[in-house]
């Protein structure tokens, strides 16, 4: 094929899987293509054109931006380093709408994974002001000697006297998550169109799922008593005042009494950002982008009950996690229970990029090239300077998906020049990238681009 190699997304069959290159273990969230399942094209399709107009500087490393379904159409920031801000009409507005800056762990300004990380908006924000967020706050004193922090999940309100504000005082835990290594924490937060809470969560950091604070033999992401490795599903509409959420009658794990019924699915080395996308039929999917190690980086679609393969598989290729940068030759196609692994929707080589960020099925109307088409990215493909990608995914009648690299239009390279953190989307479903400047959580050096259309300027 032309300009992509593609596959279609089934369970895999017993396979031998090719070599690759080997390389230095990634250090985000985190060499040529070949037997890649969606390799993009050696250069930018030309076809996929966006321009990207700037909205908004001076942030503190932006991860995610979200909209409530309050009639407002204001965007909210999440800062890494413990802010939200409040973005209206391309303006950023003045202040932080919420600040637990004194609550998260200290980060490293050299470069840290930790922080504030994940906002989810209630369904029903506009009437009852609940809204979600997940951060690092530091380990206890009672703490495991292995636990560097603690992923915690918390609910707050906003104020009764200043819809641009939060009130701090009304945050309540919901869930801690003791991690032993500061990387690999997911965080990413979202509602389902069924009501509930999902809620991605890391292997737990360091190398191959192994070491201190992972389970010995099939590590965090395969041990389905750990909430490691995992998307979650909660109901935080429970009626019950003595329980912080409730676990889903349908939850794929609820009858096993060896597992936390709270996973939905499992499998994930840094599911770093999913978003749900529901089209023209009627058919919601969930996809998500799991960060890889040594070799691949994947993008899923998320099943309920679904096993996504790591520490078994690194995407497409089998994983020996004492020898993380040689793919072994063969490996099990189903997890100690006998599930089968699924394959991801679509993985890439380091070649392409060094760690994948998750992004939306495009349903807005300013760029028709992009309509319908999953737009998602990579933070960089050097971490010593910044160049972001963005991509488009594109589904064929048989199922079968390939990709190609969007162009950005009057840079000479036809890529981002910064590195890509995040992706929102505001009320009218287009979409912006969230960048900085460094792969550092400090201040000033976080931008905001609306993608528009090049023709129209949009």
């Amino acid at each position: 094929m032309s300009d992509a190699t593609r596959t279609r997304i089934s369970r895999p069959k017993s396979r031998t899987f090719p070599g690759t290159r080997p390389r230095l273990a990634c250090l985000l969230v985190p060499l040529v293509c070949g037997g890649i399942v969606g390799c993009p094209a050696n250069q930018p399709d030309p076809a996929v054109r966006v321009s990207l107009r700037l909205v908004a500087v001076g942030l503190a490393a932006p991860l995610a931006m979200v909209t409530p379904n309050d009639g407002t159409k204001r965007l909210f920031v999440v800062e890494q380093v413990g802010r939200i801000r409040v973005l209206e009409n391309d303006v950023l507005m003045d202040g932080a709408f919420l600040d637990v800056t004194d609550q998260i762990v200290p980060l490293d300004t050299q470069y840290d994974e930790r922080g504030l990380l994940g906002l989810a908006f209630h369904p029903n924000f506009a009437a009852n002001g609940r809204f979600f967020i997940v951060y690092n706050t530091p380990a206890r004193d009672t703490s495991r000697a292995d636990v560097d922090s603690i992923l915690r999940l918390s609910e707050f309100h906003v104020s009764q006297t200043d819809a641009s504000r939060a009130d701090l005082a009304s945050e309540r835990v919901l869930l801690e998550v003791e991690k032993p290594q500061s990387n690999h924490n997911g965080g990413q937060l979202a509602f389902g169109s069924d009501g509930y809470l999902y809620f991605s969560i890391g292997d737990g950091g360091g190398v191959a799922d192994s070491g201190a604070g992972h389970t010995p033999d099939i590590g965090n992401a395969q041990d389905k008593s750990s909430l490691l490795g995992k998307i979650l599903r909660i109901d935080v509409d429970t009626r019950d005042p003595e329980l912080p959420y409730a676990i889903p009658a349908d939850n794929p794990f609820v009858s096993d009494p060896a597992a936390r019924g709270e996973i939905f699915a499992l499998g994930f080395r840094n599911p770093w950002k999913f978003s749900f996308d529901t089209d023209s039929g009627g058919r919601t999917r969930l996809f998500a982008g799991d960060v890889g190690q040594s070799i691949r980086e994947e993008v899923d679609i998320v099943e309920r009950g679904g096993n996504y393969g790591w520490r078994i598989r690194e995407g497409t290729q089998c994983l020996d996690p004492e020898n993380i940068n040689i793919v072994p030759a063969s490996c099990p196609d189903v997890d100690a229970a006998g599930a089968a692994l699924i394959s991801p929707m679509l993985d890439y080589s380091h070649g392409t990029g060094r760690a994948v960020i998750g992004g939306y099925v495009y349903r807005g109307a300013a760029i028709d090239a992009l309509r319908g088409e999953y737009v998602f990215g990579d933070f960089s493909a050097s971490f010593l300077r910044a160049d972001g990608r963005l991509f488009a995914a594109r589904e064929s009648v048989e199922g079968e998906w390939s990709f190609s690299e969007i162009t950005i239009s009057g840079n000479a390279n036809g890529r981002i020049n910064r590195f890509l953190y995040g992706f929102g989307l505001d009320a009218d479903g287009e979409l912006y990238a969230l960048t900085n400047a460094t792969a550092q959580p400090v201040e000033g050096g976080g931008e905001i681009y609306r993608l528009v259309d090049p023709r129209r300027g949009n």
